[in-house]
């Protein structure tokens, strides 16, 4: 039994370790490799850059450039709040000294955060969940449909794109970025 395992891990091709991996692919594609040099110490380097499923968007046309700019004051406001990273404790404490104080800025981008959830409906609408997950913590709209799903069932890519497409339209208007329109 060992003996078979070993030949079929032996008979597996191996990654070429110079692209990404077939996991990292599934979840958004790459733009062609830009060649350069190490600053520091001049070898050659390959960078890759991950494709924004905003900039992805609006490339295509489904969003205008009003709903880019929401979905990138959003995004920028959740990273300021620090809302995506994990609490860690400090290795090295000091006798008296807290942590508690939060910076007044990531305070004012929580605040500004939670009044975009709000406005797009809170976090338990599809669009609140889906610029939550979409544009602030970076998911695919594939990735958001099938992990968070709506009544317990997935959601369809069309209508996740749709959801994502509407928030972003609420999005700027909620940031001033789009004129109101007045009812007749």
């Amino acid at each position: 039994m060992a003996a078979k395992r070993k030949a079929k891990r032996a008979a597996s091709p191996h990654e070429d370790l110079a692209k990404p991996s077939k996991w990292r692919l599934q979840h958004g594609g790459f733009s062609a490799p830009i060649r350069g040099a190490d600053p520091e110490t001049g070898s050659p380097v390959e960078h890759r850059r991950a494709v924004d499923t905003l900039g992805m968007m609006m490339a295509n046309g489904t969003i205008t450039a009003q709903m880019h700019e929401a979905g990138s004051i959003f995004r920028t406001l959740f990273r300021a709040a620090a809302l995506d990273s994990i609490a860690t404790s400090q290795l090295i404490r000091l006798a008296g000294a807290t942590n508690d104080d939060m910076p007044n800025r990531q305070i004012d981008a929580r605040r500004r955060v939670a009044n975009a959830i709000d406005a797009l409906g809170g976090h338990d609408s599809p669009a609140g969940s889906c610029v939550w997950f979409v544009v602030g913590l970076e998911f695919s709209v594939r990735e958001w449909a099938q992990r968070q799903g709506w009544s317990g069932r997935p959601v369809h890519g069309p209508v996740a794109q749709g959801i994502l497409v509407g928030a972003l339209g609420t999005l700027a208007m909620h940031f001033g970025l789009t004129p109101r329109q007045r009812a007749a």
